[in-house]
């Protein structure tokens, strides 16, 4: 909690940090990465291209302001786990958090000025410290659950024992252990971090991807998107080393999972709602139900360009004989619904419909728990029209991925 002598002096300049947070953390970005260009090999540097990273940690830093004099509506504490379960699947330690502080701060000075007072320079800082404690208490929460005695021992070493294209631009990467240990357990819905040296003097990129195969097997699964620049924006270099130059036989560093969000809900009804490669931790959920419980009531309403770009489909007929209550809602912006899902459309159960997802039609059985996982405006729309249909909100699970992961 906030002192009061710090509370005032916060409200006060709440509305200035607010309308030049971006400014703040961009030039808070740029000190830090002048004294320490380690950090830059845990930063997306896509997303430090576009201004996404400096956006959300504005946000995060001004809500957490909000949230501490009792002035943002919207729970912390989600946004505050959220945070956490990325940081520890980043390895970040507390040490680290010194070294931000100190930067955030100087940034605060610089882009605000005279305005910064002693008093208002330690009255954010006491803001920073009550935010950076409670991550670190999180996060080391995060860690002795993983089994993680030290955050620079968070990577393991995996090999790459299979490697399925799904789509022209879609792959699948099954890894196990090469220490010979158990894979480890996980929740649908999970993620884990994947740690590449990119070569060629670029250095060391990390970045999330959801676990796309059932639990308890002696392999992990990911199933990854490769990403193209548009607007301007930066190829997505991961993504494209993935694709482009990891086989079968080779090795990478990937975390323990993490994430706060699982796909599979309680013990009732299950609606599954994904958009383009966001089906990933839905198909997790389904594997794991066609292993443990088969007699679920599940809905996978799943949305794509085409048939042909919807990835994972081929495992739907497998899926569709093993739970024998799964029904399938397929929306395909383009394409003909007859022979929307090429090589598979036979052997599932599913109502294939033409041209994008209407909240209005999504079957939801009643006292469905609910999990959404695409891109943020897909999301938006989906959750909205559920909530107008009367779908408790709390019951309405939902996946983000990038920067936006930390404030919605």
């Amino acid at each position: 909690m906030l002192t009061s002598t710090s509370a005032a002096v916060v409200r006060a300049t709440l509305p200035a940090v607010r309308a030049h947070g971006e400014q703040i953390t961009g030039a808070f970005y740029s000190r830090m990465f002048a004294a320490h260009p380690d950090l830059l090999d845990l930063f997306n540097r896509g997303n430090q291209a576009t201004g996404r990273q400096r956006q959300a940690l504005a946000a995060a830093v001004v809500g957490y302001a909000g949230h501490l004099l009792g002035d943002d509506p919207v729970p912390w504490g989600p946004i505050a786990e959220r945070i956490a379960h990325k940081h520890a699947s980043l390895g970040i330690a507390p040490a680290q958090y010194p070294i931000v502080g100190r930067h955030l701060m100087a940034a605060v000075g610089e882009v605000l000025g005279d305005a910064v007072t002693p008093e208002v320079a330690q009255a954010w800082d006491e803001v920073y410290w009550l935010f950076a404690c409670e991550l670190v208490a999180r996060e080391a929460r995060l860690y002795h659950a993983a089994g993680v005695a030290d955050p620079a021992e968070v990577w393991r070493t995996w090999q790459v024992v299979d490697r399925a294209a799904e789509t022209d631009d879609v792959v699948s990467l099954t890894f196990a252990p090469v220490d010979g240990a158990e894979a480890g357990p996980f929740v649908p819905g999970q993620y884990v971090s994947v740690a590449v040296e990119l070569g060629d003097g670029a250095g060391r990129q990390i970045r999330q991807y959801s676990l796309s195969g059932a639990p308890g097997l002696p392999t992990w699964q990911i199933t990854v998107k490769r990403v193209l620049g548009i607007d301007g924006a930066p190829d997505g270099v991961v993504s494209t080393f993935l694709h482009e130059r990891v086989a079968v036989g080779d090795r990478l560093q990937l975390s323990p999972p993490f994430g706060d969000v699982s796909s599979v809900g309680g013990d009732g009804p299950l609606l599954l709602i994904s958009a383009g490669i966001g089906v990933t931790p839905a198909m997790s959920a389904l594997h794991d139900l066609a292993r443990r419980d088969p007699g679920r009531d599940v809905v996978l309403v799943h949305a794509d360009r085409t048939g042909s770009t919807h990835p994972l489909r081929r495992h739907l007929p497998a899926l569709s004989a093993a739970l024998p209550r799964l029904r399938m809602d397929l929306w395909f912006e383009q394409g003909a619904a007859d022979r929307a899902v090429p090589g598979v459309a036979a052997g599932i159960r599913a109502r294939v419909n033409s041209g994008r997802v209407d909240p209005d039609r999504i079957p939801v059985p009643e006292g469905a728990d609910v999990h959404l996982c695409g891109p943020l405006p897909f999301m938006n729309q989906v959750r909205a029209g559920l909530l107008r249909r009367g779908v408790p909100g709390d019951r309405i699970a939902y996946e983000v991925f990038g920067p936006e992961m930390l404030t919605c």
